[in-house]
């Protein structure tokens, strides 16, 4: 490799001396701050057509005109930087680092209120992606799938529709998995769930994605169980600007997107806006996407010592779905192909998808930055979010209680339903109106939120700081199912509100009201290279449920009581830099976790579970971690123990009567090794790789205790049977490798190949009733993706621009990526039932000028 630069060095010597007077200029383009190198970064003498681009290594050899010159280097996202050099004819000149700023505002004000981790101080598993990676990679992929290259990460699009992806962190799945934005939780206040198709623009504003695996880094109270999600968003810019990105994938979804920016004014305000537009076809039948999304910054600067920042992001959008219980079974997967989806059909020879959802939640949030002194610190952050919208399904009665009735090519035959509503008279309830039998209803979830986050960071000296503040919290959330499409019917019948019409609500209607309020402090001490934390937090919930249907006539508007919970957690770590290159860390937590309000009220009425308790997470790892200039290395191992955790279920007992089940003793045992590491190959090539073995199993067998539904009273205990079996939905095993090559100055490709192991299927555990069945969930065939794409940078009409193609799935190796199980009595194991298969092969193109 030594002699392959050698000789590139001499050849562009040779073209220096053999033309005209002209020298050479080498040097390295890092991060200031994190002293990461940046590819791609652009290195001119002003005034001149002499140029180049860093490799991937973050390094250049530009050939320049001898004389006095200005060297100017730019690179997206950061401060440009001008630097004067003498050259002389044939000679070489050795900048070294050139190190460039970013050129977002209130950046380092964000990292500190998101605690996003430092390499080799903050003793955390962690794996961060910058924008170029994640612009290069996303494409047209869902949000969560830009991290499935990290370390026990897994994500799928599940049933395929628009931002209906989901995401497992070491085994995990996405309710114990804290999601931030700015270091705001935006996991739902009620179940925990983030639902990504409410965030559709998220990645056109994303600067930087943070994995913190574990308990992570964050002092917050937050659902991190098995890591956390830190993202960074597009701050206000100081450099002036914008660009036009247009994409395309090839099943004929079509986006936009348009991104201006100020730059800081003389005033001292910069504005940055990025908006876009996605609209379409959908890879799986019937799911069409119409979606905006909007991300406004706007920072002002107040004197020396202040700073206000106000973000505003949003996305409108509705998109058709194949929902969880549209899975395919062997059958339908053999006869229509994994793209096939059963929920729709022709009306009127107009396409009707019977899951469509719809939704916009803007999240607004006002930041103040306040230096106080040299030693004081105060960053507050107030926000505020609404959502409207819903997801629609199916609602009916004998004979369609499930599913209209189908054509012969497996789609539902809605020209038909509608002729059956139109003539079912039920005279009971109207001698002269329709009664449908099967409709389409929408499931309202609406909510307001809003909440006040504030950190005090002080410095007692250089080596001991404090970080404390508050965290509070306000959610109500409105649930109820309303008439959307009677399908040629003229009502629908309610058991409460009786003939009911399109809009007019049915089924349920019900408020949950969660309020959260915490205090949270840390004690950092650095000491040349040793760096130890302690943190603590301490908060309480109160939740109350509000009734407007279920105890009708008698109440309209049933109130519980107001629950209170107390929570709390503790983390201690350490890191400790062995050398310039190495450093080893260790760190251990505990979590006493509040309850879901799922779990705080039976079978959806106000009566307050009796058995309620704290879940409790226990945690530990230890790392080691090498930083080379070529080679990097992430090693590490983790322990985690999750006690009581709560399952909340039902069933019609032999008798008839309805009977509620609650368990909190369940346990499971997460541990496992993780492997991630990068090598810069040469300036033209560099590879990557990670590797994860885990071991993830129910501990133990779990008691769930009976209530009666009418009288609340016990009637008595189960025993769930679930000790030793493995946890499901994300693989126990996983492999990756990836590269990026430069092929030529303006040209690189890419790859990411991940291969996976030991996935069992998704369960119950309140299924595994039977002591004498103890096998193992089904589990599904190993299965690897490979991934490529190609990237060209060139100018148009003078604009630098970048061309991105991406293809997804290169092999076409469609595979079965999520599945649920059945037992198989015969061959005393589990089977496959029903499942989701990856999608084929795919491609996206897209096309970025800016200006």
């Amino acid at each position: 490799m030594k002699k392959r630069s050698l000789l590139f060095t001499m050849m562009v010597l040779a073209m220096a001396v053999t033309s005209f007077a002209q020298g050479v200029i080498q040097g390295v383009v890092m991060d200031a701050n994190t002293n990461e190198t940046l590819i791609g970064a652009t290195v001119v003498v002003e005034g001149t057509t002499f140029g180049v681009t860093t490799n991937l290594d973050g390094s250049f050899l530009l050939v320049a005109p001898a004389g006095d010159i200005k060297l100017d280097i730019t690179y997206v996202g950061y401060e440009s930087k001008e630097m004067d050099i003498t050259v002389k004819d044939g000679s070489t000149y050795n900048v070294g680092n050139i190190l460039l700023k970013s050129s977002a505002i209130g950046l380092d004000e964000v990292n500190v209120m998101a605690s996003v981790a430092v390499d080799r101080k903050t003793p955390v598993a962690v794996s961060t992606l910058d924008a170029q990676t994640i612009q290069n990679q996303l494409g047209s992929q869902e949000f969560p799938e830009v991290m499935k290259n990290t370390p026990n990460v897994y994500a799928t699009k599940t049933g395929g529709g628009f931002g209906d992806a989901r995401v497992n962190v070491r085994g995990f799945d996405q309710k114990n998995v804290a999601v931030m934005i700015n270091g705001i939780p935006v996991n739902d206040m009620e179940n925990g769930w983030v639902y990504w198709s409410n965030w559709a623009g998220l990645g056109d504003a994303t600067r930087t994605i943070q994995i913190q695996r574990g308990l992570g880094a964050s002092k917050l109270a937050i659902n991190s169980v098995g890591g956390t999600i830190n993202i960074i968003t597009k701050t206000s810019s100081m450099n002036k600007g914008g660009s036009f990105q247009v994409g395309a994938t090839d099943y004929g979804r079509f986006k936009s997107m348009l991104t201006l920016s100020t730059g800081e004014l003389k005033s001292g305000t910069a504005i940055t806006f990025v908006g876009s537009r996605t609209f379409g076809s959908g890879y799986i039948d019937a799911t069409w996407v119409d979606a905006w999304s909007y991300f406004l910054s706007v920072s002002q600067k107040i004197g020396d010592n202040h700073q206000l920042v106000f973000t505003v992001i949003g996305a409108p959008q509705q998109h058709g779905q194949r929902d969880g219980y549209y899975m395919l079974d062997s059958a339908k997967f053999n006869k229509y192909g994994p793209r096939y989806t059963q929920n729709w059909g022709y009306r009127g020879g107009e396409v009707l998808n019977e899951r469509v959802n719809f939704y916009h939640k803007p999240q607004m949030a006002l930041n103040w930055y306040w230096t106080i002194n040299e030693k004081a610190f105060l960053s507050t952050s107030a926000y505020y979010s609404f959502g409207n919208g819903g997801g629609s399904g199916p609602l009916g009665m004998s004979p369609y209680k499930y599913e209209p009735p189908q054509t012969a090519s497996g789609y539902y035959d809605w020209d038909a339903l509608a002729e059956y509503n139109a003539n079912n008279i039920d005279s009971t309830i109207s001698e002269t109106e329709s009664r449908s039998a099967h409709i389409i209803r929408n499931s309202m979830n609406n909510h307001q939120w809003m909440g006040i986050l504030s950190t005090l960071n002080y410095n007692f000296s250089d080596a001991l700081v404090l970080t404390a503040g508050l965290d509070a919290r306000h959610y109500k959330g409105e649930h109820y199912r309303e008439v959307r499409d009677l399908v040629g019917g003229d009502y629908w019948y309610d058991s409460k509100f009786g003939m009911t019409k399109v809009g007019d609500k049915i089924a349920y209607w019900n408020d949950g009201i969660v309020t959260y309020g915490g205090l949270f402090a840390q004690l950092e001490y650095t000491k040349g290279i040793f760096n130890a934390f302690a943190a603590a937090t301490v908060s309480n919930t109160w939740t109350k449920r509000i009734d407007y249907r279920t105890y009708l006539p008698d109440n309209d508007a049933a109130e519980s009581d107001v629950l209170s919970n107390l929570g709390y957690n503790f983390k201690v770590g350490a890191n400790f830099n062995i050398t310039e290159t190495s450093n080893i860390f260790v760190n251990g937590g505990f979590y006493s976790r509040v309850p879901f309000f799922r779990f705080m009220f039976l079978n959806y009425r106000n009566d307050v579970n009796p058995d309620l308790t704290n879940e409790k997470i226990t945690a530990a790892e230890v790392g080691y971690a090498f930083n080379g200039k070529k080679l990097k290395i992430r090693a590490n191992g983790y322990y985690t123990i999750w006690n009581d955790i709560s399952l909340l279920t039902g069933f019609v007992a032999e008798d008839g009567s309805y009977v509620n089940a609650f368990m909190s003793s369940l346990q499971e045992i997460h541990s496992g090794i993780e492997l991630e590491a990068t090598y810069i190959a040469a300036r033209w090539l560099r590879l990557g790789g990670m590797a994860n073995f885990g071991n993830w199993k129910y501990a133990d067998d779990a008691t769930a205790k009976l209530y009666d539904d009418q009288t609340h009273e016990l009637i008595g205990e189960g025993i769930i049977y679930t000790k030793d079996l493995k946890v499901g939905n994300q693989p126990q095993n996983s492999f990756g490798v990836n590269g990026t090559f430069k092929i030529a100055k303006t040209i690189d490709i890419g790859f990411n190949y991940l291969y996976y192991t030991q996935l069992y299927a998704q369960f119950k555990p309140e299924t595994r009733k039977d002591p004498d069945v103890r096998a193992q969930a089904f589990q599904l065939p190993n299965y690897g993706m490979l991934d490529m794409r190609l990237g060209w940078k060139f100018k148009l009409a003078g604009l630098d621009s970048y061309f991105n193609w991406n293809i997804y799935n290169v092999t076409d190796n469609v595979a079965l990526v999520e599945a649920e199980d059945k037992y198989n009595s015969d061959r005393g194991e589990y089977a496959f039932k029903k499942g989701f298969w990856s999608w084929g092969r795919n491609m996206n193109f897209s096309l970025k000028v800016r200006f």
